[in-house]
């Protein structure tokens, strides 16, 4: 599946542009800007899927760190400060990983 199929080209560039300078990247105004806060949650759990690249359930720090890789190949890769902040929202179990329903809750609300 590729992201394409749940967003539209058009809107992943346009999220994309908005975030090309370093640590300027916000979570928030990503995903509204690409319409992920507006999808079910069933496709986030698509998007999640898509991102997580080795299939374990998680989000890991070095697959957040190519987190817009995976909407555009030619973005640029999140900071240490940018993977961090999104960390620092949305681990609430404090693991130091991403797991579905805790990238749901970041997505949605």
């Amino acid at each position: 599946m590729s992201l394409t199929s749940i967003l539209s080209a058009d809107a992943i560039e346009n999220a994309i542009k908005d975030c090309q300078a370093p640590d300027s990247f916000c979570y928030k105004k990503f995903f509204q800007l690409c319409g992920l806060s507006s999808k079910t949650p069933q496709e986030v759990k698509d998007v999640f899927r898509c991102i997580d690249d080795d299939d374990s359930g998680f989000i890991e720090d070095e697959e957040l760190k190519f987190f817009l890789q995976k909407f555009s190949p030619s973005a640029r890769l999140l900071t240490e400060k940018e993977t961090q902040a999104i960390l620092n929202a949305c681990d609430d179990d404090g693991d130091g990983k991403i797991g579905v329903d805790e990238f749901q809750v970041l997505v949605l609300s």
